[in-house]
């Protein structure tokens, strides 16, 4: 390879992204694939100031608040792009834990189609690999309830919101043609899939 093939891995809460992304990145190293483990929240050097600006979204609705956390999201993935995966071996795989997808499940008033473009205009790095990681919202809800932290969200705080959540990101999925990874059996099954995907890129 002559760049890093980069793998974005995105969901709802409670898909079990996490325990997905660690059996991804045991069977290719098993293989002897250089693997980088990212995500978008370590990486990102404006995070704190992001966040206060989601808790100020989820205090007090709007649609132009969502629209600058929107875009102030895409700016940190900008930075990240230019600044953080440029700097990866071009012989590795990045696996990523979050990127632009993921707005398609948290954001509820500015369409996925205008964060796209958001996230275009800044240049950010396009995955080689979109991947949807999805359960039946009940799955991953009780998931998520049964974790110390629990559902760890500023914005879904309903089993009724995260049911929107999970069909808003299941659309995107369609509609954008990314893997769909439904990740509600054995971790072994949905741990193959993204691995085949990943062996099928160029």
């Amino acid at each position: 390879m002559s760049r890093p093939l980069f793998v974005s891995l995105d969901g709802p809460k409670g898909v079990g992204k996490t325990t997905l992304l660690e059996a991804i990145t045991k069977e290719l190293r098993a293989e002897n694939i250089k693997v980088i483990r990212l995500s978008e929240k370590k990486s990102d050097p404006f995070r704190k100031e992001t966040m206060a600006l989601v808790n100020r979204l989820a205090r007090n609705p709007s649609r132009d608040l969502e629209l600058e956390v929107c875009q102030r999201f895409a700016d940190s993935r900008a930075w990240i792009s230019q600044h953080v995966l440029t700097k990866q071996p071009p012989d590795s795989i990045i696996l990523m834990d979050r990127w632009y997808p993921s707005e398609a499940a948290f954001r509820q008033m500015v369409p996925f189609a205008e964060i796209l473009q958001l996230n275009i205009e800044r240049n950010v790095q396009a995955p080689d690999l979109h991947v949807g990681v999805v359960t039946a919202p009940e799955i991953s809800w009780a998931r998520a309830a049964a974790r110390t932290r629990g559902l760890s969200s500023t914005v879904i705080h309903q089993l009724e919101e995260h049911v929107a959540c999970t069909q808003a990101f299941e659309r995107a999925v369609a509609e954008h043609g990314w893997v769909l990874c439904r990740n509600e059996g054995k971790i072994e099954q949905a741990t193959k899939q993204v691995v085949t995907e990943i062996y099928r890129l160029p």
